[in-house]
C-alpha cells in the first residue's frame, strides 16, 4: 500500500518521471556497487537493500501509468489502452527472460543492471517528451458527456472509502491465485505429473502467455464497444472455475490410468488423456489471464479518474499479497494431497470471486 494515491495527489506525469528516473539511478548504483563477478561478491545486506529500493521505486510506475491511461483516453478507449499496458508486463518479462541470462553469462551482472538502468532512463525521456499533462489533455478535447453529467463530488470520492472499489480490488487479487498456479506450477505439473516433455511443457506455457496477451487486448476492445465489462468479468471467473474443475477431473482420470501397459489401447487412452490435460491447461491459463485489462479499467472507472491511481495501487497491493501467498500455499497443499486437489481448489477460488464482483452494470445504448 506504500505510495497509494501519490499519482492522484501530485500528478501522474510527475510520479512517472520521478519513478523511472529514480529506478534508473538505483539500477546504476546496483551495477556499480553490488554486481557480483568472479572477483567480487557483494554483501547480502547491501544487495538486498538495493534490490528492495529498485522494487519500491519501480512500483510507482504501476499506479502512475494506469492513472495516465484514465487521463489520456476517453470512455470507450480506456479498456484497450489499459489492456495494452497490462500486456506489456508479461511481454517485458518474456523479453527479459530471453535476453538477460545470455547477457549476464557473457558480460556479467553489471551489464544487466546497466542495460536496465539505460532502458528506464530512455523510457523516462519518452514519457517527458510525449506524455502530456492533464491540463493539456483537457484543453485538447472536450470531456465525455457522461463525465460532464457526473457530479464533481462523486468524481472526487475517496477510493479507499468506496466498498465497490474494495470489492473489485479484492476480486483482482483472488483471480490472480489460479492464474499464478498455472504460470508458476503449470510446467512442473505437466512434467512431473503428466510426464510431458520439457518441450511440450514450455510450448504450453508459451501458448498460454501469447494467448492471454491476445485475449486481453481483444476482450478490452470488445467490452469497450459493448459496455459489458462487469458481465464479461463474471463470465471469465465462471469459465475459469469450470475449466479448472475439468482439469482436476482429467488429472484424476490420468492418475487412475497406467503410464505403460502391455495392452496398446490402454497406452493410447493415457496419451489421449494427457493431450486433453495439456489442452485444458492451456485454455484455462488463457481464460484466467484474459480479464486483466478489463478489470483494471473497471477498477479505475469505479474510483473515477481523479482517484484512479489510488484504486490501481490498492488493486496491485491485493495482487502482490496473493503473489506471496499462492507459491507458498500450493506446495503445502501438494504435501498433503494431489494435483487434482490443487486444481479443484483453484476452481473453488475462482468461484469465490463471483459473489464479490460488483453487479453487472446495464449495457450502454448508443
Amino acid at each position: 500500500m506504500l505510495g497509494v494515491g501519490v499519482a492522484d495527489r501530485f500528478g501522474y506525469r510527475q510520479v512517472l518521471l520521478a519513478g523511472l528516473g529514480s529506478t534508473a539511478a538505483a539500477l546504476a548504483i546496483l551495477a556499480i556497487c553490488a554486481a557480483p563477478s568472479a572477483s567480487y561478491v557483494p554483501g547480502l545486506p547491501l544487495l538486498a537493500s538495493l534490490l528492495l529500493l529498485v522494487g519500491l521505486l519501480g512500483g510507482s510506475v504501476n499506479c502512475s501509468s494506469g492513472r495516465a491511461v484514465m487521463a489520456c483516453f476517453r470512455e470507450g478507449e480506456r479498456g484497450l489502452a489499459m489492456s495494452i499496458r497490462q500486456t506489456a508486463v508479461p511481454a517485458g518479462g518474456g523479453i527479459g527472460a530471453l535476453l538477460l541470462p545470455p547477457l549476464a553469462q557473457s558480460f556479467g551482472f553489471a551489464a544487466v543492471h546497466a542495460l536496465l538502468a539505460g532502458l528506464c532512463a530512455l523510457t523516462a525521456v519518452f514519457a517527458w517528451r510525449w506524455l502530456r499533462a492533464p491540463e493539456e489533455i483537457a484543453s485538447a478535447r472536450p470531456a465525455p458527456a457522461a463525465a460532464a453529467r457526473q457530479p464533481v463530488a462523486a468524481r472526487r470520492r475517496r477510493a479507499l472509502r468506496d466498498p465497490q472499489v474494495w470489492r473489485m480490488a479484492t476480486v483482482i487479487g483472488v483471480l490472480c491465485a489460479p492464474q499464478l498456479g498455472i504460470v508458476t506450477f503449470g510446467a512442473v505439473f505437466l512434467h512431473d505429473f503428466a510426464q510431458a516433455s520439457i518441450i511440450t511443457s514450455s510450448a504450453a506455457l508459451m501458448i498460454v502467455q501469447i494467448g492471454a496477451g491476445i485475449a486481453r487486448v481483444w476482450s478490452s476492445r470488445w467490452t469497450d464497444r459493448n459496455g459489458n465489462q462487469r458481465a464479461y468479468l463474471r463470465g471469465s471467473a465462471l469459465a475459469s472455475a469450470l475449466l479448472f474443475a475439468a482439469l482436476a477431473g482429467m488429472a484424476a482420470l490420468a492418475a487412475a490410468l497406467p503410464l505403460q501397459h502391455e495392452i496398446s489401447h490402454e497406452i493410447l487412452s493415457h496419451e489421449l488423456v494427457i493431450g486433453l490435460i495439456v489442452t485444458t491447461l492451456v485454455v484455462a491459463g488463457i481464460c484466467v489471464s484474459a480479464w486483466h485489462g478489463v478489470a483494471y479499467t473497471e477498477l479505475a472507472t469505479l474510483a473515477g479518474a481523479e482517484r484512479a491511481g489510488t484504486a490501481l495501487g490498492l488493486g496491485n497491493s491485493c495482487v502482490f499479497a496473493v503473489y506471496f501467498l499462492t507459491p507458498t500455499a500450493i506446495p503445502a497443499l501438494l504435501s498433503i494431497s494431489t494435483w487434482p486437489v490443487v486444481w479443484l481448489v483453484a476452481s473453488a477460488v475462482a468461484l469465490i470471486a463471483l459473489p464479490i464482483f460488483p453487479r453487472p452494470a446495464p449495457l450502454r445504448r448508443d
